[in-house]
């Protein structure tokens, strides 16, 4: 149990923090109950937190210097909306009390590093720091995934949700999202990673993310009934599958089903030569992930495009993709950690000629999930 101030008139306040991710391969695949291959970054989401005698959230966020003051049944928009609906779903199973929240980040909004994600698990372990409880992160991270679903409508999978909770430091977390058991695979230190910001702002709930999530449900009920086979996801389509009920498929569906099929072999692929330290093979499958999700799953842009080209043109890199739900966002280069520097400089040099006027690069090291620091 967490420590009591013994004054009764001074409360205990308790801050956490959750980091944003990268997704190395795995894109689209998690809420097709397929394979990932995220890794945290050191961007964090920080929430403070303190108790109150109400049940109200009272909650400034200090990169909007905005103010909300949340009620139980409140059903707010934009960022409170996360808060909102994850001390809802907590509320489910521990008595969450009212609290005075601030929050603070440094991960980037909109470029596909899943600043919602760390926003909800940092959120989430202030609160039931708040309310002298616990969960297991798997709990929490299963919470937050519920909120995010339920309370803003962004149909996505567990991947962000587990990556902010369970990444450690120096590895990456190969994900299954329909077991959910997970492994660390160390990067061994021999590695950087690079972030490319597009600049291009997205939002999931507005964008066509749920569109997708949409047709890979269409594919998977169109290929059930052609195979006569009980398949519960596309997890369950191979490629041998596929390419025998092509016919039942119009092209879009085919595309989708093709993007998952082949990602789930390139993680699978990943995950082992990153286990060997073959960075090559591991940049390999970065890249051809990046050409199924732009070609298949139609998910990136020009200036995405343009950032993964760069980065793959530059000594040094092993290989680059886009990371995140795509529609705008940012490019994951993964870097011999030797070059990071040189890597990163030249990179940068060129990014606003190749890719906007808004694009810039900044290096990441992989980091741990989200846990409670010293609020002294």
């Amino acid at each position: 149990m967490l420590a009591t101030k013994s004054s009764e008139t001074e409360r205990d306040s308790f801050v956490a923090v959750a980091p944003g991710r990268v997704n190395l391969v795995g894109g689209h695949t998690d809420y097709n109950d397929g394979l990932c291959l995220p890794t945290a970054v050191d961007r964090h989401v920080a929430v403070a937190a303190r108790p109150r005698d109400d049940d109200l959230l009272r909650v400034h966020a200090t990169d909007f210097d905005e103010t909300a003051t949340i009620g139980p049944d409140d059903a707010p928009d934009g960022w409170a909306a996360y808060v909102a609906a994850v001390a809802r779903v907590l509320r489910e199973q521990v008595a969450v009390p009212g609290a005075d929240l601030a929050i603070a980040s440094d991960v980037p909004t909109g470029a596909g590093l899943s600043s919602s994600a760390a926003l909800e698990l940092a959120t989430g372990r202030a609160l039931l720091a708040a309310a002298d409880a616990d969960l297991p992160t798997v709990d929490l991270a299963l919470a937050c995934w519920r909120a995010e679903r339920e309370g803003v409508g962004v149909e996505c999978g567990i991947l962000d949700q587990f990556a902010a909770g369970l990444c450690e430091p120096d590895s990456a977390l190969f994900l299954d999202c329909r077991t959910r058991e997970y492994e660390q695979v160390s990067l061994g230190g021999a590695v950087g990673i690079l972030v490319i910001d597009t600049g291009v702002s997205h939002e999931l709930a507005d964008s066509g993310y749920n569109d997708r999530v949409r047709e890979c449900r269409e594919a998977l009920s169109a290929l059930r009934e052609a195979s006569g086979r009980s398949l519960d996801a596309l997890r369950d389509v191979d490629r041998d599958l596929l390419e025998a009920h092509a016919d039942a498929l119009d092209a879009a569906h085919y595309r989708r089903a093709r993007h998952v099929a082949t990602e789930n072999e390139r993680v699978k692929r990943a995950r082992d030569a990153l286990s060997a330290g073959d960075f090559e093979r591991v940049g390999e499958a970065m890249v051809a992930g990046h050409e199924s999700l732009r070609d298949d799953y139609e998910v990136s842009c020009s200036e995405l495009d343009a950032a993964v080209e760069l980065a793959t043109g530059t000594d040094g890199v092993y290989g680059a993709r886009m990371t995140g739900g795509g529609f705008g966002g940012s490019a994951v280069a993964l870097v011999d950690g030797a070059e990071l520097g040189r890597v990163m400089d030249a990179i940068d040099a060129r990014a606003t000629e190749w890719v906007g006027a808004d694009a810039r690069v900044f290096a990441c090291r992989p980091s741990g999930g989200v846990r409670l620091v010293d609020a002294r």
